[in-house]
């Protein structure tokens, strides 16, 4: 018999922040203070050019945005991704995120956090939520420094609803037994490939939506 999951998107979802926040804190934390001030003063600057790419497509977004990580050394982002979870993530969980997770492990469904976050980002929130798995963006790396291109299978948009389908046939999971939870309308594929979406903390668009199907829509504040 096939169980089935609960799926979950971080950014606005489980945590007020995002990606731009985790990168801008790596900015910060250069080797250097020329090297921090540069680092800031590219992302502060180009916060109009990633805002123009996230209205195109949530994909343009975050391949235009991780190119960005282009020469960063492999091994400190890793070392560092604990105390940036400790600084920007963990302050930012919103305060019934926990709440909504141990109600939905209580009914018996697998935690899956999908995520189009760094995988070495993703993986101290997940430990700290306590879930069963996560699937999140991963980069390239070349000689131990990042090359700005991330690996496949690509997390974000259209790409989640496939990712689920693949996960799903591979866990024995029930697809149309289970739950997904977002605040994009960027992950409407997401939401609308199982059988009990729900939208959380929603954008305008996905409100919108919700309304239209009589999705379940719920605020983690």
């Amino acid at each position: 018999m096939a169980s089935a999951a609960a799926f979950y998107d971080v950014d606005g979802t489980l945590i007020r922040s995002n990606i731009v926040h985790a990168f801008a804190w790596y900015a910060r934390h250069q080797p250097t203070l020329t090297g921090s001030a540069w680092k800031s003063a590219k992302v502060a600057l180009s916060i109009p050019l990633f805002l123009a790419a996230d209205k195109l497509s949530r994909k343009a977004f975050n391949r235009l945005f991780y190119g960005y990580y282009k020469g960063e050394p492999e091994d400190r982002l890793v070392v560092l991704a604990s105390q940036l979870f400790d600084d920007v993530i963990k302050p930012s969980l919103f305060p019934r995120a926990p709440d909504l997770i141990a109600e939905s492990r209580r009914a018996g469904l697998r935690q899956v956090i999908v995520s189009g976050g760094l995988d070495f980002t993703v993986r101290p929130l997940a430990e700290h939520l306590g879930v069963d798995d996560f699937i999140a963006n991963s980069l390239e790396f070349e000689n131990g420094y990042a090359t700005g291109h991330l690996g496949k299978p690509f997390v974000a948009g259209a790409s989640k609803a496939v990712i689920m389908r693949d996960y799903a046939a591979r866990h024995g999971i029930d697809l149309a037994a289970s739950y997904a939870y977002s605040d994009s309308y960027s992950d409407y594929p997401m939401l609308a490939v199982v059988g009990h979406p729900t939208a959380v903390n929603p954008d305008f668009r996905l409100r919108t939506v919700a309304r239209s199907y009589d999705w379940p829509v719920i605020d983690l504040n």
